[in-house]
């Protein structure tokens, strides 16, 4: 599988799903009127991550980033994942 490919996989099954879970839980927080201000400034966070890795899923459909970058990204994105598995 190239970086391409695993990029792909790893943003389209894992990275964008955890998110928009997340973002399910702070939403309930807000509609339950339980959300701090903190809360409601990590859901626009959330919001804005999720449409940058929306934004590179293009990027890779379209051949714009070569597997240096995909790689990269693949370890930072390792590196977030392992921080909060950690919390």
């Amino acid at each position: 599988m190239t970086k391409v490919e695993t990029l792909t996989k790893l943003l389209q099954e894992e990275v964008i799903p955890d998110i928009e879970e997340y973002m399910d839980e702070l939403f309930a927080l807000i509609a339950d009127k339980k959300a701090t201000d903190e809360d409601k400034e990590e859901l626009e966070n959330m919001r804005e991550l999720r449409e940058e890795f929306k934004t590179m899923l293009i990027e890779l459909e379209n051949g714009d980033m070569d597997d240096e970058e995909c790689l990269e990204v693949i370890e930072e994105i390792r590196e977030m994942q392992e921080g909060d598995e950690s919390e």
